[in-house]
């Protein structure tokens, strides 16, 4: 497809960490920029996938601070894009239950997340059981092609092809097919510029930075206070070997702070890479990477600060009237398909 439709949407069960400013939600701006001049570009907020799991706070005050994020990372509005609440459009909801009937237990028993998040529980909610297929409704009532997520949700892309291909083969050419995992990452990397961005956990650099960790100290959150987040960075974990290098092997700790001085600095990592090659004094740099990260939140917060509460609510009444007709439209025809 020459203009594809490009969907995004991320989680809203608590506010936003710079790990996923700069590994997700940036990018993810840098592409709707570049291609939103002839392709629809979906910025949904899956506000029925965020109460599957605690919402830390009040989920409505969530998504409306979590779209003032997407404008102050400077997404430029346009008629084709669109923000909306996947709650706000029922087709969602109704074509995950006609692909609940497309799918079988066998393949949702296999999707590793949900092996992660049940394994050693008695029980789990089978909204967790469930994601993957409404995941599936958000992407084919859209005839999305490329969906910018993190390996991860690779899986569940792929199970989403499957049942658009089952659908198809039983009733004709309904849904267009997102594209395979490979074309996905390819896709992403144009709005990273560099492959790979994994912002990791301050004090345990093995693991990506996550809102869902305990320690405070282990994430930079996009509310903290600047002074405060130039603490965390000062307290980030490196190693003994005494020298700066990037190598995310041996030494994650340093490598991380080498890669988000290059990220909020919007400069190229080997650049970077570069300039603290030969150096020794890991608290230079963390005091380099520090004060970066301080004057990014800074500026960040400000600008999130200009944006008012109807702003967001005017953009979402007007993206929910285009969502719901598209959406309705595709739901239409499965309805069609099946007898109903």
């Amino acid at each position: 497809m020459n203009n594809p439709t490009i969907l995004t949407g991320l989680r809203v069960n608590s506010e936003f960490t710079l790990g996923n400013y700069l590994g997700a939600l940036l990018p993810m701006v840098r592409l709707a920029n570049k291609y939103s001049s002839k392709s629809q570009i979906n910025i949904f907020v899956p506000d029925l996938h965020s109460i599957i799991s605690e919402v830390d706070g009040n989920l409505k005050q969530n998504l409306v601070r979590s779209l003032k994020v997407y404008l102050a990372a400077g997404l430029k509005i346009n008629q084709n894009v669109h923000f909306y609440r996947q709650s706000h459009v029922p087709a969602h909801s109704e074509l995950c239950w006609i692909l609940d009937c497309t799918a079988t237990m066998g393949e949702l028993n296999r999707m590793t997340q949900f092996k992660d998040k049940s394994d050693g529980k008695d029980s789990v909610n089978v909204g967790i059981f469930n994601y993957p297929v409404l995941m599936a409704a958000d992407i084919l009532l859209y005839d999305a092609v490329y969906v910018p997520v993190g390996e991860d949700q690779f899986q569940h892309l792929e199970l989403t092809r499957r049942l658009a291909e089952r659908f198809n083969h039983n009733y004709g050419e309904i849904f267009t097919l997102p594209a395979t995992p490979k074309k996905q990452a390819e896709f992403m990397a144009d709005g990273r510029g560099d492959e790979g961005i994994r912002v990791r956990d301050l004090q345990n650099p093995q693991k990506k930075m996550s809102k869902s960790s305990r320690s405070e100290n282990s994430k930079i959150m996009l509310s903290d206070n600047p002074a405060a987040a130039r603490k965390k960075i000062m307290s980030a974990t490196t190693d003994s070997v005494g020298k700066i290098q990037f190598d995310m092997m041996n030494q994650p700790g340093i490598s991380n702070l080498l890669q988000i001085e290059a990220l909020v600095n919007n400069l190229p990592l080997q650049d970077v890479i570069s300039t603290w090659a030969g150096e020794t004094h890991y608290g230079d740099l963390k005091q380099k990477v520090a004060e970066s990260v301080a004057t990014m939140l800074e500026a960040f917060q400000t600008r999130v600060g200009e944006i008012s509460d109807d702003e967001i609510m005017q953009l979402l009444e007007k993206g929910e009237g285009y969502a719901n007709k598209t959406a309705n439209d595709k739901l239409r025809k499965v309805q069609e398909c099946v007898g109903l």
